[in-house]
């Protein structure tokens, strides 16, 4: 008989000394972590919220209206010589100069007054008219009653007095003392336009009107300009009120009051015709003014209506220049006075309230609009910075401080299409820099917005179909050994410098690409059809050999097949051109069939961007494909499906969410890409589509740009503004991808 024997188990001690420190440390390491997540969580929220708002902090300035403040009022300098013809100041602001009635120029503090300096004329006679070529190259012609003329240029001397900035004036006479003989009339109207070959001169009288051209040779003996004139008469025109001579000294513009305006042909100065007629204003509207925008390009008009409108010459089809209008701006009562920017395409308007008003034109943006006098108001001017104007009315002049950094930035800038100086037609240009002072800034962010989305367009073709096939096939259908091999290989292709995949792209697969095209597009028809040939044939091979490579391996034999059909491809190339493209297929697509080619291409960038892109994509697919639970395919299998059943309606779906994630974030790779799009296209700025041609991205550009732009300036922010759309669209794609995944997964998650 056994005996059983009750054994009572022990208490177990759940309080004991070692358990409740053991517990009392992972609190505490619980605790670190949660801490430690949140707050590296918050931190990288935080890091992006402060890019977000330094780059609104650099952009918002772009917007913000201009400011006027007024700095001094004084009486009229020298009044008993009379009312201004003309009215300026220099670059420091100190020192002002007017031309009055009588001819007399007038230097005077800018601040109080007080006259510095007065030159009289020379001539005993009535000055009856005055020009002024442009505030820039400061040379006047002061025509007088006796058909005389003089060419006068105001200048200034600064020196540095025991430290302290000294502003001398001065009135130098570029082409002598001796006054011109322009005509045997009294002069009514006179124009004049320098250049380096010849100075030209135009006066109109009360019935006639004559051409003075001084050609200008230099004397290699004395190194002297001698001057020699030409004089000839011109087609006179009726109740003329402005004369306008263009930059290259090609046309003359004649307008009067009603508006009309008649262009003469200047380059035959022995047969002068008239060229072409055009009527400024609108029908009821008195022309007030009509001088030529920074550049001496665009002809800016003012009526008595109120409305300044822009003219420039346009070639049409047939390659001759003829006078377009382009586009205007308005007040609500007529125009007085219209002053030019000397640096910048802006101009000021008065009217007759006293109310300025400032403008760019480009833009056609009003950055000013403020009473700043009476009605007696008769001149205004720019400083050469566009930091100062000067205003004449009854009480004597103004002076005003203007802060105005960015005029030329308005959303119809940025983003809409506008005619530029010299184009034929609206357009979205990039083009930031210039040779010249007198260049027409381009900041249309178009160009680089289309360019970087046709770059990511072109890699994600290349990249999401070799990505996403590849990963399935790894994932799903590969032995479990070589995937062991090829996933680390591929994910270490992500590890390669973009740098290097850019020059390689740029200066050997691009002039292999050019040399090579026909390889290049039948590689994308015969390397299908190729493998699919080769699959057939293998699946009808004996058993015998089919099993000798494990199932899964299969893709270790294509390898081979892949490399001749690539060196087949390229070894017939030149018999493929010769036989269907007279030997060259660049010629062909560029004269047969009218597409521009570029060596560096969107094709190069797709292959290129395509390339670093394809790990990313294949990476997160491949995993979010494994990681499909193995009883769903199990399962699947059970029932009756195939593998590729399974694979289309159960694993793919049920791996969408990864999948979107993949495409999407290989997407923001692309966007994002410098060096690549830098190094392996034109880098140029361009609205075309076509995939023999390069582009311009917004990253490719800050690259560029950013290094050269002077801190603060128009250019600077707008570069900024760039990096801010950037920033957004990466937003924007990342919240759209978030939400389809979650869509994904939730109708998925059931499976």
């Amino acid at each position: 008989m056994s005996k059983t024997t009750d054994r009572q188990a022990p208490d177990l001690d759940f309080n004991s000394p070692a358990l409740l420190r053991h517990r009392k440390i992972r609190r505490a390491k619980d605790k670190a972590a949660t801490a430690g997540i949140a707050i590296g969580g918050s931190s990288v929220i935080l890091a992006v919220l402060l890019i977000c708002f330094y780059l609104l902090y650099e952009v918002v300035p772009l917007f913000a209206g201009a400011e006027i403040e007024a700095e001094a009022v004084y009486s009229l300098p020298y009044e008993e010589a009379g009312a201004s013809h003309y009215l300026t100041v220099e670059e420091q602001n100190e020192v002002a100069m007017r031309v009055a009635q009588n001819g007399s120029i007038i230097f005077f503090n800018n601040l109080n007054g007080q006259v510095i300096k007065q030159v009289e004329s020379t001539i005993a006679a009535d000055m009856t008219a005055f020009a002024i070529e442009d505030d820039t190259s400061r040379i006047m012609a002061l025509a007088y009653d006796n058909g005389q003329l003089i060419i006068a240029q105001h200048n200034y001397k600064i020196s540095y007095p025991d430290g302290k900035r000294k502003i001398t004036p001065v009135v130098v006479y570029p082409f002598g003392e001796q006054a011109i003989d322009a005509a045997d009339f009294p002069i009514q109207q006179v124009a004049i336009r320098n250049g380096e070959e010849a100075l030209t001169l135009v006066v109109m009288g009360e019935s006639q009107s004559r051409i003075v051209k001084l050609e200008k040779d230099v004397n290699f003996i004395t190194e002297e300009v001698e001057l020699t004139e030409t004089q000839a008469a011109l087609p006179f025109i009726n109740n003329a009120t402005s004369l306008l001579i263009s930059g290259d000294q090609r046309y003359l513009y004649i307008a009067t009051k009603t508006g009309a305006m008649t262009e003469l042909d200047l380059r035959d100065i022995d047969d002068i015709k008239v060229k072409a007629q055009h009527q400024l204003t609108e029908e009821g509207s008195e022309l007030t003014s009509m001088s030529y925008l920074l550049g001496q390009s665009s002809i800016m008009v003012s009526d008595s209506e109120g409305k300044v409108s822009q003219w420039f010459n346009v070639r049409d089809e047939d390659n001759v220049e003829n006078l377009t209008f382009i586009r205007d701006v308005s007040q609500p009562v007529g125009i007085i006075d219209v002053a030019m920017e000397q640096r910048r395409k802006g101009f000021a308007t008065l009217d007759t309230r006293g109310v300025v008003a400032v403008y760019n034109a480009t833009s056609s943006r009003q950055v000013i609009n403020e009473k700043l006098s009476d009605e007696t108001a008769t001149n205004i001017a720019f400083s050469p910075r566009a930091n100062g104007l000067l205003l004449e009315d009854g009480q004597g002049i103004r002076f005003f401080k203007i802060d105005n950094e960015h005029p030329e930035v308005s959303w119809g800038s940025l983003w809409a299409e506008i005619w530029y100086e010299g184009y034929q037609e609206p357009t979205y240009t990039w083009q930031s820099s210039a040779a010249n002072n007198d260049f027409e800034p381009k900041y249309s962010l178009m160009p680089l917005a289309f360019g970087t989305l046709k770059a990511a367009f072109y890699a994600m073709v290349m990249a999401v179909p070799l990505a996403i096939c590849g990963a399935i096939y790894t994932a799903y259908f590969m032995a479990p050994g070589l995937r062991r091999k090829v996933k680390p290989v591929i994910e270490l292709m992500e590890a390669l410098p973009t740098v290097i995949l850019g020059f390689l792209a740029g200066l050997f697969f691009a002039p292999f690409l050019e040399e090579n095209l026909a390889a290049a597009f039948s590689i994308l028809m015969v390397l299908p059809l190729g493998i699919l040939l080769f699959a057939y044939i293998w699946s009808r091979l004996p058993n015998q050999i089919r099993w000798l490579l494990p199932d899964g391996w299969q893709p270790i034999i294509l390898i081979p097949v892949i490399i001749f059909l690539g060196w087949f491809c390229v070894a017939m190339s030149p018999v493929i051109e010769l036989n269907f493209f007279a030997g060259d297929m660049r010629g062909w697509i560029t004269n047969d069939l009218g597409i521009t080619f570029d060596q560096r291409n969107a094709l190069v960038v797709g292959f290129a961007m395509g390339f670093a892109v394809i790990p990313t994509i294949f990476s997160i697919t491949e995993d979010a494909i494994f990681s499909v639970p193995k009883a769903l395919t199990q399962g699947s299998l059970a029932l009756g499906a195939t593998y590729w059943q399974t694979m289309v309606r159960v694993v793919l779906p049920t791996a969408s969410p990864g999948i979107f994630s993949a495409i999407m974030i290989g997407m923001g790779r692309a966007v994002g890409e410098t060096m690549i799009v830098l190094m392996a296209t034109g880098n140029t700025p361009i609205m075309d589509f076509n995939i023999f041609e390069g582009m311009r991205t917004l990253a490719a550009n800050l690259a560029v740009e950013v290094p050269e732009s002077e801190v603060d300036s128009s250019h600077y922010r707008i570069l900024f503004l760039a990096a801010f759309v950037l920033f957004l669209f990466t937003f924007v794609v990342n919240t759209i991808a978030e939400t389809v995944r979650q869509h994904l997964r939730k109708k998925y998650g059931s499976l």
